[in-house]
């Protein structure tokens, strides 16, 4: 059996591989057009800010050791240039000479990935502007920082690696500002949770620039011009174009695969294409989302490396299926964690899910322990069933984790009541003995089985200002001096009892407090009372994050940030 491979990165490299450990005999060719094959692309980023030292180390493997180990064929700058499904063979040239040559198949796969949007604007192929796919991009950004020692940098695009590059760039000293069409940065997130990146990044001195579009680029005598919607300019020494990507299908198209989504290449579960023998894999394919059922691109390593050895056992023979993927994914920004899995508030909506959910604010060890932070994490689930749905968390330490176990409930289909029974690994420099996935359960819980009921930053505006209904914070009166909701009658939750005779009991109560735990109680005690109560989820802390960090445009911290002219 003689199987070619087009692509040589993360599916790819892993069909290659689990093909050679099934089956020693059979002939693999993999036929990559760049200069290197099962590259770590996640990790091109952090050699550009000089985290990653050692060029050699984004290499996983080489063509001489994927030769010496599997047996493989591996032809960098080798690129295809037509598939021909009737004679089972690909059209090759070999870019270190321009010559070609026709290589035959019994089983193909195709990996192509996926390739950075670069939309047709004027002045887009300046040479200042770079996009970041491949280990050559990388050593192209990298010898202009060496040799040109930029101050300043735009990154357009909010993204992964727009928010990667922008760190990194910081680390080297940059001035960085994000341009992002949208009104946050990271859509696998909410709204309401991208505030707290806003705020830490404009922390770090990286400005925002939300719900922005760019309409071109022109060069000046100081640097490049970016040009923004609404008559601004910002003038940097290089761009970093990060706008997401697009599957690279023209090659299937051309061949007459059939196509899904975006023009990407649509495929059973077993990753087959609609031509028989042809197999395809990684960011170019379009999948099943594990939450919503519905076809979608979700391009992520961990799906693609799944889908290349799916391929590679369903060639040889097994029976292996994809069963869908679920968008988890985590990001590292400077000392916070971003990470997120299953589906989001926008998704749910678009798909038509009922969903109900919850904020919690919680400590990622035991706080008597030093060094604990706390993490918000927002839980979506069914209203009914109480089955997980969907979860996001912004924090800093112990964030990985958390989400790891919440995507593993959502691919076991778990509930939140499951939640609340996890028995999960406890001593106090690690969690706390009701760990933040506890936490998540016991509030989500309370929602659905009535013990309390909640109200969410996004309803703060809409509630009665006649008279109708009572604003109550429970918070110290040092928490309360800092910020509070406009009209909030304040009783410390500790002297509530003794003073519920201020209370109107026809009237009903919207409390709130820090997190939501303290206003949680206070319900509790006016439950008890025969008050109508209101949590606030999240507390004041995320109702004034949000308010305080939506969209936003700032002007650059650093001293020698940007110049931005009007």
């Amino acid at each position: 059996m003689k199987v070619v491979i087009i692509g040589g990165v993360a599916g790819g490299a892993t069909a290659a591989a689990r093909l050679r450990r099934l089956d020693e005999n059979a002939q693999i060719i993999v036929l990559e057009r760049s200069g290197y094959v099962s590259y770590a692309n996640c990790g091109l980023p952090y050699y550009i800010g000089g985290t990653i030292q050692n060029e050699k180390a984004l290499t996983l493997q080489t063509p001489e050791s994927f030769k010496r180990r599997f047996n493989v064929d591996v032809r960098v700058q080798n690129e295809v240039l037509a598939i021909r499904p009737e004679q089972k063979s690909v059209t090759v040239r070999r870019l270190s000479d321009g010559t070609t040559y026709e290589e035959s198949y019994d089983k193909l796969i195709l990996s192509p990935g996926a390739k950075p949007v670069r939309p047709n604007l004027p002045g887009i192929n300046h040479e200042r502007i770079f996009t970041l796919r491949s280990v050559e991009d990388t050593f192209r950004i990298h010898r202009f920082v060496e040799e040109n020692a930029p101050k300043r940098a735009v990154v357009v695009g909010g993204g992964f690696i727009g928010l990667e590059m922008a760190e990194n760039l910081t680390h080297l000293g940059l001035s960085v500002t994000v341009v992002e069409r949208l009104n946050q940065v990271m859509s696998p997130i909410d709204y309401d949770m991208a505030c707290g990146v806003h705020a830490y990044l404009k922390d770090k001195g990286v400005s925002l620039f939300l719900g922005s579009s760019v309409e071109g680029f022109e060069p000046a005598d100081d640097g490049l011009r970016t040009i923004l919607d609404k008559g601004r300019t910002l003038t940097s020494d290089m761009v970093i174009l990060a706008i997401g990507v697009t599957p690279e299908t023209h090659l299937a198209k051309e061949a007459g695969l059939r196509l899904g989504q975006r023009g990407s290449i649509a495929v059973n579960d077993r990753m087959e294409t609609s031509i028989p023998d042809i197999y395809a894999v990684g960011d170019a394919v379009e999948v099943r989302h594990f939450v919503t059922g519905s076809e979608t691109l979700i391009p992520l390593a961990g799906p693609a490396n799944k889908q290349g050895r799916i391929a590679a056992d369903n060639i040889c023979g097994r029976d292996s299926r994809y069963k869908g993927s679920q968008g988890s994914s985590v990001l590292k920004l400077f000392d916070m964690t971003v990470a997120a899995t299953g589906i989001n508030e926008d998704a749910a909506k678009k798909a038509g899910i009922e969903y109900d959910k919850v904020i919690t604010f919680t400590a990622s060890h035991a706080t008597y322990y030093p060094g604990a932070s706390n993490m918000t994490v927002k839980t979506l689930f069914d209203p009914q069933s109480g089955k997980v749905l969907g979860a996001q968390i912004v924090g800093f330490e112990g964030v990985d984790k958390r989400i790891d176990v919440l995507a593993t409930a959502i691919r076991a289909g778990m509930t939140v009541y499951d939640l609340e029974e996890l028995e999960l690994s406890y001593a106090p420099p690690y969690s706390s003995a009701k760990d933040p996935v506890n936490m998540a359960g016991f509030a989500a819980v309370n929602v659905l089985d009535g013990t309390v009921k909640q109200y969410h930053w996004h309803d703060v505006p809409a509630l009665p200002k006649d008279g109708s209904v009572t604003l109550l914070d429970t918070r110290t009166d040092e928490e309360y001096a800092r910020g509070h909701i406009d009209g909030t009658l304040h009783i410390p939750v500790d002297v509530l009892r003794e003073h519920l005779s201020e209370l109107d009991p026809s009237k009903p109560v919207y409390v709130n407090c820090q997190s939501g735990l303290r206003s949680y109680i206070a319900c509790r005690i006016l439950s008890g009372h025969g008050y109508d109560c209101y949590n606030l989820s999240g507390g004041w802390r995320f109702y004034d994050l949000v308010k305080q960090n939506g969209g936003f445009d700032t002007a650059p911290a650093h001293p020698c940030g940007l110049a931005i002219e009007k």
